[in-house]
Parts: structure tokens; C-alpha cells; sequence
């Protein structure tokens, strides 16, 4: 079956943050039911979904176009009272080479422009090279200059230096005044210079029935009302309209959507994946294999000085780091290990709390050893399996817990020691969930608080398994029974339902942070999350565009610096001991053995304000049934305290306390098995 003659070019999704109303997921699934051979995505300012959605367009068949809709500060004299003025450019890559200046361009938009992320045309200088531009229509400067009868000659001169033959003059057609203003105009530029058309239609949402919702998200985006006058509107043109419909709309152009094609054409770069890539502390893998067998032998052997295993004791320690480094180093995760340790090493010296460590890492000898963690896992009978395994290649992932009120030290070090350009935190995104969307959307419609509250509050709330509208609307009776019944609840639902799910703001994950071995912006892009002081230049935090799940898939290394209160009152805690007893100045609160008598007292009588882990309601009932005797106790109840597992916290309880036997499937597990 042949393909239809027409792209979309001008696409935004919702990562264009309460713009764009429809999931890259489903324009691919639109696109590739309409049978078009490819699809730009151009989200406002940023590279957020590339890969989701090259992932996306991938596996449905659809060719990916990996672009941006930038601001460009328009040139000119600017006064102490004139504001910046800008327009938009839309970049679309060709290549990789047209990819890695997308992403610099983008990068520099967010990191160097004082306030609102834009370019200035200078800043293209060198970083042009296998990208398209389009001239954004209505938004572009072009358009905008020839609309005011302005002269846009200088501007489409540095434009075609920059671009050559790889600009194409965009026209539009969804009722816009500017549009109908500068389209003569614009058609007439192109052909004396000699610059090829080409037909857009901006898409924000995804069908024409759906412009009445994109109207209530511009408005939850400004917190105006739907029915206020003077606000952003949803121009109801910008669907993801059908091949035939823009072949008939640009019927005396045809040339015009033939030109798509030729762009789709010229493009094919999709955002790659690679294997993880670690900086190197050592030089080379084989450099970095030698320096950690050497480390973790040394510390090894001042753990267990310390501890007093001497001769026969310690075979076990000894072929169990032999075993790892064997491991690790054919897996080639060396350098993690010597980075995690470097920084560690670093906070302790400088006496910032770090935590004993949790997690799988725990079961690792070789992080022992380099004081990564402080758990003897031969001790405790933890499996380093369960942290690495050759027949299940992962990224080794340390759960590393700071004080909080000076984790922001550690990673000021990391980002010293490797490079500003090279260490960025991790963005994460926010959603309209089912609960906010019903009170946004009722917010932004004017209709009664306690409306929109009694509605939101019928839906189950649940972190672990989420509740959709959709879901409520089925197996949540009171909800469904509003529905059917109210016309006002059910216009409520039915605007806010294609609008769940939507990507509504950019955040910071709690503890990831990126280490690349050179620029992080030759491998993802960046932005800010704060508005940067232009007389401090480090202000704001650098995040990458990608989250967690992107950076890794990219090759990129995510380390977790994750801030501890309980940290910051043990430390306190430690701090007045020392203060108000003389004789112990020495002591630390490493020292508190894991069978004392009077902690577990403590936890029996659930006095676990707090304490990590040990704090909620629900967990203070059960250490008071419970009553652990013995640091397994703890181990076991902080395991079985989620969903799941819970529904045998009752049965664990009986057989501790012999109330209940315990019978063994086969006598061979019962080692395993009797903790």
C-alpha cells in the first residue's frame, strides 16, 4: 500500500508543557493509521519526548523527525526600557551531525539566554550543519515583519547564510491574522529567492472534537477562566488533520505539501541508544580492574583487622572478593565502583553523614571493603547476586543516603571533580492525574469549588495503582452514578478526560544525578530549572531533558545522592552526646552494637518518630505485635511492609512468637529459609 503524499512537520506534543494536549504515542498511532511515512515532533523550547517518541514512531513503522519549535530574540537596538522581542524557528535534524546541534542549540537556549529560554541569531554561528529550518508560520519572524509591512529582507539574508538550501519558507492556513496578512508577501520572498514552500499545520491536539479541551488546558496553563476575554485561545485548525484535507486546503499550492515529502526525505537520525559510558577515574578499563582489586584488597584487610578475623575465618572473605572483582571487572563496571567510593571516601573525610547502605548494593563484599556501605554482607548472609549478575547484565545502582542538609556538598565536589559541563541533575515530569484534572478543568470552567472537590474526591486514591477517570468511571459506583445522572459532572468529566495523563510541569528527581566522561551536552540536552540571575552564573540547577529512564538508554550513568533527614538527627544527635559527655569525644554512632538490648526496647514500644523506615502508623502497629528481639526482625518486617508481601505480616508474627508452626516444603531450605 503506498504511502500518503503529505508529513506532518509542525507537531507539539504534551512534553510542550500545557500546550500540546496529545501523547507522542498516540500521534504515532494516528500517523501510522493514515498511512504517512513520517512525523516531526517540534515541542516549544525543548527535546523532552525525543526518545519516547522515536521509539514510538520506530516500532509503529513511522519515520521519526527529531525537531524543536526554538525561540530567536529578534535583532535590534534594545533600550533599558524596550523588551526583548522573540519569534519562533523550527530546527529539524538530518543527521547525526544535525542532532548533536540540536541538541548544543537547545542546551544554550536554556543555559545562556537571561530569563525566558531563546538564541540570538549569532548563537547558530557554526551549528547549523545537517539541520533544517522551517520559518514557524505565523510565530516566525518573517511572517511577523512582513505582516507589520515591515522589511524582512536583512532577516531572510542571515537566515539563507545559515541555512542555504536547507531553509524552507513555511505557510500556514488555520484563520490566523497573521497568517492571511504576510501569506502573499511570503509566497512572494520565496520564489525570488529562489527558497523552496512548504505547508504546515500546527498540531496541538489530536482530532477536531478534542479543540474544546485544548481550550481548557491554554487555561489552566495562564489560571484564567474560559470565559475571560482577554486570554490565550485554542485555534480550533490545529488538529492533526488528514493528508486529502491539507491537499485540498493547499489545492493552488501543491508544491507546497509535495515539499513535506522532500523533508521527511532528508532527514533519517533518530535519537540513539548505547551501552552505558562511565567517566574513567584510572585511564582505561584495564587500569581501573587493577586500581580496584588493589582498594578493595587493602580495605578488606582493615575491615577485618579491625574486626579480629585472622586465619581460617577469613578464606570465606577472601574467595568472596576474589569471586566479585572477577565479576566486575568482566562486566566492566570498575570505575562505578572507584566513583561511588571516591565521593563516599570524600563526604566522610569532610564529616558529612552517609548511610550504612540499603538495598541490593548491601550484599556486595567489594563495596564493603571500599566503605561504600557499612553492612558485612558475609555477616549478614547477603547475596551479591542480587546486585550483579553476568547472566543479567545491569548497571550496578547504589542507593547512597546523605545528610540532607549537606548532600548539595557532595554533589558541589562531584561536579568540581569531573567538571560543571559534565554533571547534571535528572529532570522528572509531572501529570495531570485524574484527581487534579477534575479540579483544574472544574476551576477553569468557574463551576462551584466544592463540586469539583466532592467529584475529585470520589476518585480511590491509590500511589501504588493509580486511578484513571476511566477506571472510576467503571468500578467506582457514586462516581459513574454522578456521571449519568448530573449533565454538569458529566461535562466536566468528558473535557477533562483528554486531558489525563498530560504532561503538565518539569521537575528534579530526588537523587539522580548524571557523570558523563566529557560534555553532557554531547549526549543529551539541558536546561535549567530556575530562573538564572545573570550576575551569578551558576545559579539554578542544570538538569538534563531526558529522565532516568532516557539518560540510561542514551548511555549515560545515573548516580543516587539521596538526602536523609533521619541522617541530619543522628548527626545531631551524635553532636550533643559528644557535647554534653566529656569521655566521649571518641565515640561514634557507628559503635551502637546491632544487639543492644535497649534499642530493641525502643522498637518494641514503637517509639519510632523518626526512624527511617520504622516511622509510619501502620509499621508502629506491627513492630508492637511484633515485638523484634533481633536485628533480622527488622529485616524482615521493613520487607514485608509493602503491598504484597503485607498480607503475611500476620502469619511471620504467629510464627515468631511459636504460636503458629512453621513447616519447610523440603529439610534443605530450612538454612535458607529460617530467618
Amino acid at each position: 500500500m503506498a504511502f500518503a503524499p503529505f508529513v506532518h512537520l509542525r507537531v507539539q506534543s504534551s512534553y510542550s508543557m500545557l500546550e500540546g494536549a496529545v501523547q507522542p504515542a498516540e500521534l504515532v498511532k494516528r500517523v501510522a493509521k493514515a498511512r504517512m511515512p513520517a512525523l516531526a515532533l517540534v515541542d516549544r523550547n525543548n527535546l523532552f519526548g525525543a526518545m519516547e517518541f522515536s521509539d514510538y514512531a520506530f516500532g509503529a513503522g513511522v519515520q521519526p523527525i527529531i525537531g524543536v519549535t526554538i525561540a530567536v530574540e529578534r535583532p535590534g537596538p534594545r533600550g533599558p526600557l524596550a523588551k526583548r522581542v522573540d519569534d519562533w524557528l523550527v530546527l529539524l535534524a538530518q543527521d547525526e551531525a544535525g542532532y548533536a546541534n540540536l541538541i548544543e542549540l537547545v542546551s544554550k537556549a536554556h543555559l545562556e539566554a537571561e530569563g525566558a529560554p531563546a538564541l540570538r541569531l549569532a548563537d547558530f554561528e557554526g551549528h547549523t550543519d545537517g539541520l533544517i529550518a522551517l520559518t514557524a508560520g505565523p510565530e516566525g519572524a518573517l511572517a511577523r515583519l512582513l505582516a507589520e509591512g515591515q522589511d524582512a529582507s536583512a532577516y531572510a539574508d542571515t537566515l539563507q547564510a545559515l541555512f542555504g538550501d536547507r531553509l524552507y519558507v513555511e505557510i500556514s492556513r488555520t484563520d490566523d491574522p497573521i497568517e492571511k496578512k504576510s501569506e502573499a508577501a511570503l509566497v512572494a520572498l520565496a520564489h525570488a529567492r529562489d527558497l523552496p514552500l512548504v505547508a504546515t499545520n500546527p498540531v496541538r491536539f489530536a482530532e477536531a472534537k478534542g479543540h474544546a479541551a485544548h481550550d481548557v488546558l491554554l487555561c489552566i496553563a495562564e489560571g484564567a477562566y474560559v470565559d475571560t476575554q482577554e486570554r490565550n485561545r485554542s485555534n480550533p485548525h490545529h488538529w492533526l488533520k488528514s493528508p486529502s484535507e491539507m491537499a485540498v486546503r493547499f489545492a493552488d499550492l501543491p508544491e507546497a505539501c509535495a515539499n513535506t515529502l522532500v523533508v521527511a526525505q532528508r532527514c533519517a537520525v533518530k535519537a540513539p541508544s548505547r551501552a552505558p559510558i562511565l567517566p574513567s577515574l584510572a585511564g582505561d578499563p584495564e587500569a581501573e580492574g587493577r586500581a580496584l582489586a588493589v582498594d578493595a584488597a587493602a580495605g578488606l584487610e582493615d575491615r577485618l583487622a579491625r574486626l579480629g578475623i585472622r586465619g581460617d575465618a577469613r578464606q570465606i572473605y577472601d574467595e568472596r572478593l576474589a569471586f566479585e572483582i572477577g565479576v566486575i571487572n568482566t562486566m566492566g563496571f570498575a570505575g562505578y565502583f572507584l566513583i561511588v567510593a571516591d565521593f563516599i571516601k570524600w563526604a566522610k573525610a569532610a564529616d558529612i553523614p552517609v548511610g550504612p547502605g540499603r538495598g541490593s548494593g548491601a550484599g556486595s563484599l567489594v563495596a564493603w571493603s571500599l566503605t561504600i556501605t557499612d553492612l558485612d554482607p558475609i555477616e549478614q548472609g547477603l547475596l551479591f547476586e542480587r546486585f550483579l549478575n553476568p547472566e543479567r547484565v545491569s548497571m550496578p545502582d547504589f542507593d547512597i543516603d546523605f545528610c540532607q542538609d549537606n548532600r548539595e556538598r557532595v554533589i558541589e565536589y562531584v561536579k568540581t571533580k569531573y567538571g560543571r559541563a559534565a554533571v547534571s541533575q535528572i529532570a522528572t515530569f509531572g501529570t495531570l492525574g485524574a484527581k487534579a484534572v477534575v479540579r483544574d478543568a472544574g476551576r477553569v470552567l468557574d463551576m462551584p469549588y466544592m463540586l469539583c472537590d466532592g467529584l475529585s474526591k470520589l476518585i480511590p486514591h491509590n500511589p501504588a495503582d493509580p486511578w484513571t477517570l476511566e477506571r472510576a468511571l467503571k468500578d467506582e459506583p457514586a462516581f459513574k452514578e454522578r456521571y449519568e445522572r448530573e449533565e454538569e459532572v458529566r461535562a466536566l468529566i468528558d473535557l477533562a478526560r483528554p486531558l489525563e495523563g498530560l504532561t503538565r510541569n518539569v521537575g528534579m528527581h530526588a537523587g539522580g544525578v548524571l557523570i558523563a566522561p566529557g560534555r553532557l551536552t554531547d549526549f543529551c540536552p539541558l536546561y535549567t530549572q530556575e530562573a538564572k540571575d545573570s550576575k551569578d552564573q551558576e545559579s539554578g540547577s542544570v538538569i538534563s531533558q531526558f529522565d532516568k529512564d532516557d539518560v540510561e538508554a542514551i548511555g549515560l550513568v545515573k548516580f543516587d545522592f539521596l538526602g536523609l533527614t533521619t541522617l541530619t538527627i543522628l548527626a545531631a544527635a551524635e553532636k550533643w552526646i559528644k557535647t554534653l559527655h566529656a569521655d566521649r569525644q571518641d565515640w561514634n554512632i557507628g559503635e551502637i552494637p546491632l544487639d543492644d538490648e535497649k534499642a530493641f526496647e525502643v522498637l518494641k514500644n514503637a517509639n519510632t518518630v523518626a526512624v527511617f523506615q520504622l516511622e509510619s502508623r501502620g509499621m508502629q502497629g506491627m513492630l508492637r505485635e511484633a515485638k523484634p528481639d533481633r536485628f533480622e526482625d527488622i529485616i524482615a518486617l521493613v520487607a514485608l511492609y509493602r503491598p504484597g508481601p503485607m498480607d503475611l505480616i500476620p502469619d511471620f508474627i504467629e510464627r515468631k512468637h511459636g504460636r503458629q508452626k512453621v513447616e519447610y516444603p523440603d529439610p534443605r531450605i530450612e538454612p535458607v529459609l529460617q530467618e
